[in-house]
């Protein structure tokens, strides 16, 4: 089983894409990515648009390939609208009707009109497929980080290597996971390598460092349980303190990122976003000279992280 991060946020942009291979079964999960557009009251530096430049273009190259897609959830950040990337492929999306929350259904309901009669299209909980390679086999809907949040489900996919008996998981934004739930159905998979994202740090002061921490100590009785190595990426890098803030995870030898699974450096640049517009040493916009007002910062923040809150905007 060959597995590629393809765009994540340990490689500069928002996105989990990945394309896992067995012989010719061919997979592509979520072929999204964006920028945060607003991030410590600072729009996207140079050196992210040219990351999500080639972030998108390593996208479409491996999509080329695929003769399976799946999208986990309709984050903006997991799935494209190009109706031409599906077209012609087995497509296994998060049911645009159960189990979503409003907005996510909006973005379905037009993403499955326009592609719909292009491709196989299926709701993905629950399903299975074999091949003379693989096993692909997707889970119910599990909570978008906590319980009960306002941020919907996503999906998690299985993939099974029949020549070898290796099991990748890639379980989306279940940020930690952050539910129980989500923490016993990875346990129960039994993966070998395990991609998901991490506990949202970079929100610690509004959701509260007993949460984030709640995050971190499933994570680490799933691998306890299971062995398994981890790609932890997504929401955990957006902190920029993520290196101290997971220490325990990284300690424990298991546990990389995106960016490290491929043998390359961190390149998290949104939360370098600070430092990456200093470097350019030249006079401040009158635009620029109010967002990077102390007063203005802290309350373009402050409104960023509540609307990080809402539905649709923890991507």
């Amino acid at each position: 089983m060959n597995v590629v991060p393809l765009a994540a946020d340990s490689l500069g942009v928002r996105s989990m894409a990945t394309y896992v291979e067995c012989g010719l079964t061919r997979v592509l999960i979520d072929p999204g990515a964006v920028l945060a557009p607003n991030r410590f009251g600072l729009p996207p530096a140079d050196e992210e648009w040219e990351a999500l430049r080639r972030a998108n273009d390593r996208i479409s190259a491996y999509a080329t390939r695929a003769g399976v897609i799946f999208l986990s959830h309709y984050h903006e950040d997991h799935f494209r609208h190009d109706p031409g990337l599906y077209q012609g492929r087995t497509v296994w999306a998060k049911d645009a009707k159960r189990m979503i929350n409003p907005r996510q259904a909006q973005r379905a309901a037009e993403l499955w009109r326009s592609i719909g009669g292009s491709c196989r299209l299926d709701s993905a909980e629950g399903r299975v497929l074999e091949t003379a390679e693989a096993r692909l086999s997707a889970s119910p809907p599990l909570a978008h980080g906590a319980e009960g949040t306002g941020l919907g489900y996503v999906v998690a996919l299985t993939v099974t290597d029949l020549r070898e008996g290796k099991r990748f998981v890639h379980a989306s934004d279940v940020q930690g996971p952050l539910s129980a739930v989500a923490a016993a159905y990875l346990i129960r998979e039994r993966p070998d390598l395990l991609y998901l994202s991490g506990p949202p740090a970079y929100l610690e002061s509004q959701l509260g460092s007993a949460l984030i921490e709640q995050g971190v100590d499933q994570l680490l009785r799933v691998v306890d349980q299971t062995g398994c190595r981890v790609i932890l990426d997504h929401h955990a890098l957006r902190a920029e303190s993520y290196p101290d803030r997971f220490r325990r995870l990284w300690q424990t030898g298991r546990v990389v990122t995106a960016a490290g699974f491929l043998g390359l450096d961190d390149a998290a640049l949104e939360s370098r976003r600070r430092s990456l517009w200093a470097r350019k040493r030249k006079p401040a916009s009158p635009m620029e000279a109010r967002l990077k007002s102390p007063r203005r910062s802290a309350m373009i923040d402050r409104r960023q992280e509540i609307h990080e809150r809402k539905e649709g905007s923890i991507e």
